[in-house]
């Protein structure tokens, strides 16, 4: 299953582990983590993890592009990033003892039309030989609010679509095969069936309460398979991973393995990694269960 993520805003994640945050305070940190984030690049690296090919592309500029981009290769993350002039953001996390996560994220580049249409081109060469695509995360200053739409409608793979307000709205109008919202994210944008925005089906998060998949064949919920504290930051991503290496299996089991995967990279510090040993030992626990209309 070759996978193409895109990350259009993608950020440079610096995170500052310290004992408890308290405003207006001075904070001796441990150690700061620096590396590439934004939530399709933290999709592909858990992917990769998972044994699943992906390729990680996106929009990158400036002296923070480049350490992303070098980190990817670190990682052994295979990019195909988009340079453009601007700087890409950086995002600031806060994690405590107690693996509260306080988050401080920049609006990212200002992207030129030139800019984004040359993006849009070099999307449409990656598609070549891709299985699925996943789209993923809040858009930078220029990007039109249909962008989502546009990229959706260049496929002829399915894609998985991670966004909110307008610009999830203009997406799955366009067709993708799922929407991960959360379940704030579902509500400013309906109060009708997920399905009605478009998409073939929704995977909604309600958070530590766990995950419930709207499909055309049916709505399950699940729950994490215990209490997990830790940095929920890359939760979602690794749910929308879990969708991806699990694609040829039933709805059921699919939200089995996402809510299993996010709970495991709840425990794990940084966004991008998850437990593999809480993954692998929970998954089974972790039982659907069909939602009755009234």
């Amino acid at each position: 299953m070759r996978t193409l993520t895109v990350t259009l805003n993608a950020a440079l994640d610096v995170t500052y582990p310290v004992d408890r945050l308290a405003a207006g305070t001075t904070h001796r940190v441990g150690a700061p983590a620096v590396r590439a984030g934004g939530k399709g690049v933290n999709v592909a690296r858990v992917l990769r993890r998972l044994g699943v090919d992906a390729v990680a592309t996106g929009l990158v500029g400036g002296c923070s592009g480049a350490r992303l981009t070098a980190d990817l290769a670190d990682a052994d993350v295979p990019e195909a990033m988009f340079p453009i002039a601007g700087e890409t953001r950086r995002t600031v996390a806060v994690v405590e003892g107690s693996g509260e996560a306080t988050v401080f994220a920049e609006p990212g580049p200002s992207v030129t039309g030139p800019e984004w249409a040359g993006f849009v081109r070099h999307y449409r060469a990656l598609l070549a030989g891709v299985d699925l695509v996943v789209l993923s995360g809040s858009l930078p200053r220029g990007v039109p609010p249909d962008a989502y739409a546009t990229l959706v409608r260049a496929c002829d793979v399915p894609v998985l679509l991670d966004a909110d307000g307008p610009p999830l709205a203009a997406g799955a109008a366009a067709g993708p095969a799922v929407i991960t919202p959360n379940r704030l994210e579902l509500r400013a944008a309906t109060d009708l069936d997920p399905l009605a925005l478009g998409a073939d089906a929704a995977l909604v998060s309600d958070g530590p309460a766990g995950m419930t998949a709207y499909t055309r064949a049916g709505v399950w919920t699940a729950t994490p398979p215990e209490r997990v504290v830790g940095n929920p930051t890359g939760a979602g991503d690794a749910a929308v991973a879990a969708l991806v290496a699990c694609w040829h299996l039933p709805w059921p089991e699919r939200l089995a393995n996402a809510v299993a995967l996010s709970a495991a990279a709840v425990r794990s510090p940084l966004a991008g990694d998850f437990d593999r040993d809480f993954y692998e030992s929970r998954k089974a626990s972790v039982l659907p269960r069909r939602v009755t209309e009234d």
